[in-house]
């Protein structure tokens, strides 16, 4: 009886390595699964990173872009106003010297004088 107690055991010590052996394939499998999918994860991720960099880099130049537009149209408008504002003094004083020869009368100096201060 004790060849047949070993044979069973024998039998199943075979099923449990066959089983193990199994079990051990279906891992291997699995792992080779999960760095194949963590590796496509992984480029997936750079390639996203990769295209955000790129658009940010687009959204930086076009703010760039667009403020240093702003700051010369700004630099523009304040250098027409200066000119402006220097030309309607000058206009101030011509009329004043116009005024004093008597070419033209204490109210049209006024009037005019009036409408250019207007527009300072």
């Amino acid at each position: 009886m004790a060849n047949t107690k070993e044979g069973y055991i024998e039998k199943f010590l075979k099923k449990a390595d066959k089983a193990i052996q199994e079990g051990v394939k279906k891992a291997d499998i699995i792992l080779e699964d999960a760095v194949e999918f963590g590796s496509m994860t992984a480029k997936q991720a750079a390639k996203a990173s990769k295209e955000l960099h790129n658009q940010a880099k687009k959204e930086k130049e076009l703010l760039q872009r667009k403020g240093i537009e702003r700051i010369n149209s700004g630099i523009t408008s304040a250098k027409k106003i200066t000119a402006n504002n220097h030309e309607d003094l000058e206009t101030l004083r011509k009329l004043g010297k116009l005024r004093k020869s008597g070419i033209i009368t204490e109210k049209e100096f006024q009037a005019k004088k009036k409408k250019i201060l207007d527009r300072i």
